[in-house]
């Protein structure tokens, strides 16, 4: 662990949301918060500190102000690095989630178009961090801050997942709340008759063989967390579906993805699989994106 939660900061709304997500993280794990900002522009400190509305990183400087200030309005006591790098913000953020256990970035939500909210950067750095990352976007600031709502984690049980469950679990118990633990399954080709009808009997076979996959999933956790109250589900529709229909009240939406050569963040299209895609882009609360082998 080390100890240390990284936020990116580029003075839009979204940032600020992230950055209060961030700081109440830091808290609940007693880490250090780190506010980032990235600017290949970014002009040499002077020796002596430019007067007040002067200076080439007058700005800069001033939403790194907000920022801290918006973290430690609610925190005082929490310790808060400001680190401005002269470094394209891709490329600086990736060497910054090698150092953190937790990167923590701003979401766009443009309403009916918020599927293209996220942005290359965003989904460059989901894609290919060896952390986790969370995603937040500014109309989640009045609930992400006070650790409102059930922590909810998608499990496909096709691929181990322990990386996501520790993730999980840990992020509930230290919010004291319950674990909603969600599997969306397809019906199989045989609880279909050919009219094209579905079976009864085999499409409840069908779940119960998924309900017992997932017990199966949880079981050594649910003995690890005790204190840890679990609401295991399984939805008989497609994954992505499953998990947007039953994310509105949660407070922290967890997903995983397949771990990428970390040489390769800079091609292009990285892909994250259709269904962290479609969370990323509509979930209406935190998604934290947690890498696994």
């Amino acid at each position: 662990m080390k100890d240390v939660i990284t936020a990116g900061v580029d003075g839009t709304p979204e940032s600020l949301s992230a950055i209060r997500w961030a700081a109440e993280e830091a808290r609940l794990r007693r880490a250090r918060l780190r506010l980032l900002h990235a600017w290949v522009l970014l002009a040499p400190e002077p020796a002596s500190h430019p007067e007040a509305g002067q200076g080439q990183n007058y700005w800069t400087h001033r939403m790194m102000d907000e920022a801290a200030t918006t973290a430690r309005a609610r925190f005082p006591d929490l310790p808060v690095d400001e680190v401005l790098v002269a470094k394209n913000p891709l490329d600086a953020l990736h060497e910054a989630a090698e150092q953190s256990d937790l990167l923590v970035l701003g979401s766009r939500d443009l309403g009916p178009i918020a599927r293209y909210g996220l942005g290359e950067l965003g989904l460059q750095l989901v894609a290919h961090t060896e952390c986790p990352t969370v995603l937040v976007r500014a109309r989640q600031d009045s609930t992400a801050n006070e650790g409102a709502g059930e922590v909810m984690v998608a499990l496909s049980l096709h691929e181990p997942c322990e990386a996501l469950l520790a993730f999980a679990f840990a992020s509930a118990a230290r919010r004291g709340v319950t674990l909603r633990a969600i599997h969306g399954r397809h019906l199989p080709s045989y609880a279909y008759n050919r009219g094209g009808g579905v079976e009864p009997i085999a499409a409840e076979q069908a779940a119960q063989d998924a309900r017992e996959d997932l017990a199966a999933a949880l079981e050594a956790w649910r003995e690890k967390f005790p204190e840890v109250r679990v609401d295991d589900r399984v939805v008989m529709e497609s994954p992505a579906p499953a998990l947007l229909h039953s994310a509105a009240d949660a407070g922290l939406l967890v997903v995983g993805r397949r771990h990428r050569d970390r040489h390769r963040h800079r091609l292009p299209g990285p892909k994250i699989g259709h269904v962290v895609q479609a969370v990323v882009h509509h979930a209406p609360c935190p998604v934290a994106v947690v890498p696994h082998e």
